[in-house]
C-alpha cells in the first residue's frame, strides 16, 4: 500500500516533522532543506519477492476467464438460444444478440459504480485493503469454476447473470490490485536512494519527481509485460485442453470446451494469486480521524474528494478525459469482440489462436513502449498521447465498415490484423492510463483516487454500451458497425481535450498545495479534539 498520507500521518516527535510531507520554506532560509515527499519505513521496504508476487497475481488475473472467454461463452449460448430469429427477450425488450451483450455490460458497470462507492473510498485507511482484494478474488474464483455447469443454450439466462457478476468481480479485483503499485514503487530501495539524494541536495526536485515517475512506469509496464508472457504459456496449455475435450467434434463439445477453458484458467489464477495474498506487506494507511469508524470514514473521504477535487484542476481534467476516452475504448473493444465472434462463428480454437497472436503482440507492444520511454527519457504523457493515436485509428477502421463490406471488421483476416495492431499500439493504454492516474493522485490517497477513476470508468462503460446498443437497434438494417460513428467522434474529442489541456507539472504543484491544506485541517481537528478531551 502507499505511504501514509502526509496530511494524516502520525509520526514520532523525534523524526523530522516534514518527513513524508511536502517541501516547505523555513522562516530562516539558511535552514531550508529539500525534503522527499514520501515516507520510507525500512520494515515496509519493497522486496524482490513481493514484486514478483505482485506480478504473479496479474499473470493469473489475465482476463482469459471472465473478460475474454466468458463473454464468448455467453454470446455463443445467446446465439444458439435465439436460433434463426436472431433475437431474445431481455430486460423487457426483444433484442438482437449484440444488443443483449452491450446491455449486460451496461448493467454490470452500473453495479460496479455502487460497489466502488461503498468499498473503494475507505481502502486508504488502516490495513484492511488487502482483505478486500482477497474476498473479491474468491468471488471471481467461484464464478470462474461455476461456468463448468453452464454450457447449454437453455441456461442462457443463468449465463447472463454469471457474465454480469463475473465482469464485476474481474474489474474490481483488477482495480484494487492495480492501486497497490504506487506504494510498491515508492518503497523500493531505488527510490529510497533517490530520496536521500534529494535530501542531501545532490539532485533537484524535478529529477526526483522524474525518478518517481520512471519507477512507477517500470513497475506497471513490467507487470503488464510479464503478464503477457505468462498468458501466452497459459493459452498454449488451453489449446491442449481444447483438443482434449474435442471441441471440433460438435457444437456441444465446443460449448463445453469454452466452459472448461474458463475453469482451467481460473485454477491457474488461484495458484498464482496465493503468493501475493501471503507476501504483500500490509503497509499502514491513514489513521482514522477522531470520532469516525471505518464505515463512516469511507463516505467522509469520498465526500471530501468529490468536494475538494475542484482544487485539483489537472486531476479533474484527466478525470474528464479518462471518462471520454475510456468510454470509447471499452465500448470499441466490446463491439469488435461481438463482430469477431460472429465472423469466426464462435470457433473456440480459432478464437484462441487469434488471441494468442494478440497477447504476443501485446507483450512486444508494452515492452517497446517502456524501452522507448526509458531510452529517450520521455514523459508518461508523451507515451499516453501515442496510445491515443492508436485508439483513434482503431475506431476509424471500424467506421469504414459501416459503408463497405470489403474492409472494417467483416473478414477473419482482419481480426488477425486487429489483434496485432491492438496489442502493439492500443494495449499500452491499460498500463499508461493507470500510471497517469498515479501522476494526478495526491500521495497517500491512491486507493481513493483509483476508486474514483474506476467509478468514472465504469460510468463511461455503462453509458457507452447502452448508447451503442440503441444505435444498433435504431439503424435501418441492424448494422452492428454503426456504433463506430459515435466511438470515432468520442475518441477524437477526448484526444483533443487531453493533449491540449492536461499539464502534469501543474498537477504536482496542485497536489502539494492540496496536501499542505489537508495537513492544516488535520492539525485543527486534533487540536479541537484535544481541547474537548481536557474539558
Amino acid at each position: 500500500m502507499a505511504a501514509p498520507d502526509p496530511g494524516f500521518a502520525v509520526m514520532p516527535l523525534a523524526e523530522d516533522p516534514l518527513k513524508g510531507g511536502i517541501e516547505q520554506s523555513s522562516q530562516d532560509s539558511s535552514d531550508e532543506l529539500p525534503v522527499a515527499p514520501d515516507q520510507f519505513d525500512p520494515q515496509y521496504e519493497t522486496s524482490r519477492w513481493e514484486i514478483w508476487a505482485y506480478y504473479s497475481y496479474y499473470i493469473g488475473n489475465n482476463g482469459l476467464t471472465l473478460f475474454n472467454f466468458a463473454p464468448t461463452a455467453f454470446q455463443n449460448l445467446l446465439s444458439q438460444a435465439a436460433g434463426s430469429a436472431g433475437t431474445l427477450q431481455f430486460a423487457g425488450v426483444n433484442r438482437t444478440i449484440n444488443s443483449i451483450v452491450l446491455v449486460a455490460n451496461g448493467i454490470s458497470f452500473a453495479i460496479q459504480i455502487v460497489l466502488f462507492l461503498v468499498i473503494g473510498s475507505y481502502a486508504d485507511f488502516g490495513r484492511s485493503r488487502p482483505n478486500i482484494l482477497i474476498v473479491l478474488s474468491i468471488i471471481a474464483f467461484g464464478i470462474g469454476f461455476g461456468w463448468m455447469g453452464v454450457h447449454t443454450s437453455d441456461k442462457w439466462q443463468v449465463a447472463a447473470g454469471m457474465y454480469i457478476v463475473g465482469l464485476i468481480a474481474y474489474q474490481t479485483t483488477l482495480t484494487f490490485w492495480t492501486a497497490a503499485f504506487p506504494g510498491l514503487a515508492r518503497n523500493t530501495p531505488q527510490l529510497r536512494a533517490k530520496a536521500e539524494e534529494l535530501t542531501n541536495g545532490t539532485i533537484t526536485r524535478d529529477e526526483y519527481d522524474y525518478a518517481d515517475t520512471l519507477q512507477r512506469s517500470r513497475l506497471s509496464n513490467m507487470a503488464f509485460y510479464i503478464q503477457s508472457c505468462g498468458e501466452i504459456v497459459i493459452l498454449a496449455l488451453i489449446v491442449g485442453v481444447l483438443y482434449g475435450v474435442h471441441v471440433t467434434a460438435s457444437e456441444a463439445n465446443n460449448n463445453y470446451g469454452l466452459s472448461a477453458l474458463i475453469a482451467f484458467a481460473t485454477g491457474v489464477w488461484v495458484l498464482l494469486a496465493i503468493p501475493w495474498f501471503i507476501l504483500e506487506k500490509r503497509r499502514p494507511g491513514q489513521p482514522l480521524p477522531p470520532d469516525m469508524n471505518v464505515v463512516m470514514v469511507g463516505f467522509w473521504q469520498l465526500y471530501r474528494a468529490v468536494t475538494q477535487i475542484w482544487r485539483l484542476k489537472q486531476s479533474l481534467l484527466y478525470l474528464i478525459g479518462y471518462f471520454l476516452l475510456g468510454d470509447s475504448l471499452n465500448t470499441t473493444v466490446t463491439v469488435i469482440a461481438t463482430l469477431q465472434n460472429e465472423v469466426v462463428d464462435y470457433d473456440t480454437l480459432t478464437l484462441t489462436y487469434i488471441l494468442l497472436v494478440g497477447i504476443a503482440a501485446q507483450a512486444v507492444g508494452i515492452y517497446s513502449f517502456w524501452r522507448i520511454q526509458q531510452r529517450y527519457q520521455l514523459s508518461t504523457k508523451t507515451m499516453f498521447n501515442a496510445v491515443i493515436v492508436g485508439i483513434i485509428l482503431l475506431d476509424g477502421w471500424g467506421m469504414i465498415g459501416i459503408w463497405t463490406q470489403t474492409f472494417g471488421f467483416h473478414h477473419v483476416w482482419e481480426f488477425w490484423v486487429y489483434q496485432t495492431f491492438y496489442g502493439l499500439f492500443v494495449c499500452p493504454w491499460y498500463s499508461y492510463s493507470q500510471i497517469m492516474i498515479s501522476e494526478v493522485t495526491p500521495r497517500g490517497k491512491e486507493f481513493l483516487f483509483f476508486s474514483l477513476f474506476s467509478i468514472i470508468g465504469k460510468t463511461s462503460s455503462f453509458i457507452g454500451p447502452l448508447v451503442s446498443s440503441a444505435i444498433i437497434d435504431a439503424s435501418p438494417h441492424g448494422n452492428n458497425s454503426t456504433p463506430f460513428y459515435f466511438l470515432f467522434g468520442l475518441s477524437c474529442l477526448s484526444a483533443a481535450f487531453l493533449v491540449m489541456f492536461l499539464d502534469l507539472k501543474k498537477s504536482r504543484m496542485e497536489q502539494e498545495k492540496f496536501l499542505a491544506e489537508e495537513e492544516l485541517v488535520r492539525a485543527k481537528r486534533n487540536v479541537e479534539g484535544g481541547s474537548e478531551g481536557r474539558e
